[in-house]
């Protein structure tokens, strides 16, 4: 569920006085693909409740360059939304995810592979409020910068044949 920063407040409240743990993950999540539904599956089993912060379009764009995001931030919030074990998913627009972090306090903050427990940056904000950090997922073997270059390596892709019309032999 797509949520406003002080809805997510309200419902780790919630989750909490339920007797629920809860897990952090986050990321851009733009072209979703397997790495990261295998990140967040992972994510999902370190806690009874999972939040997702996915980076505003401005974000995204500063940190992967002219051309990003692919999709929208709504829409990439919608696709993460729709994964099994995500309950709560918070865009956010800030250079790291410490301000959200510090705000709900998640018992476990998950990262990807392509960190160490040495390596997250967040790693002393949430050790101060005494969570646990928490490395999860597959080998980073799948990126969303791949499958940008391949797509852009097919070079009669499906956008330029009109239906019904059948690839012309070369």
């Amino acid at each position: 569920m797509l949520v406003s920063e002080s809805e997510l407040v309200e419902a780790v409240a919630r989750a909490r006085a339920a007797g629920r743990t809860v897990a952090f993950a986050n990321g851009c999540f733009d072209l979703l693909h397997v790495g990261h539904v295998r990140y967040l599956h992972a994510s999902a089993a370190e806690a009874d409740c999972l939040i997702v912060a996915v980076n505003d379009d401005r974000s995204v764009a500063g940190l992967k360059g002219e051309g990003r995001p692919i999709l929208p931030a709504a829409e990439r919030a919608e696709l993460v939304a729709a994964l099994r074990g995500v309950d709560y998913v918070v865009i956010f627009g800030d250079a790291t995810v410490e301000r959200l972090l510090r705000l709900v306090k998640p018992d476990v903050h998950c990262k990807g592979t392509d960190y160490t427990v040495d390596t997250v940056p967040e790693r002393s904000v949430v050790a101060a409020y005494g969570g646990r950090t928490a490395i999860v997922g597959d080998a980073k073997s799948h990126a969303t910068r791949e499958l940008l270059t391949r797509i852009a390596r097919t070079d009669d892709g499906p956008r330029n044949r009109q239906p019904g019309k059948a690839k012309a032999p070369r």
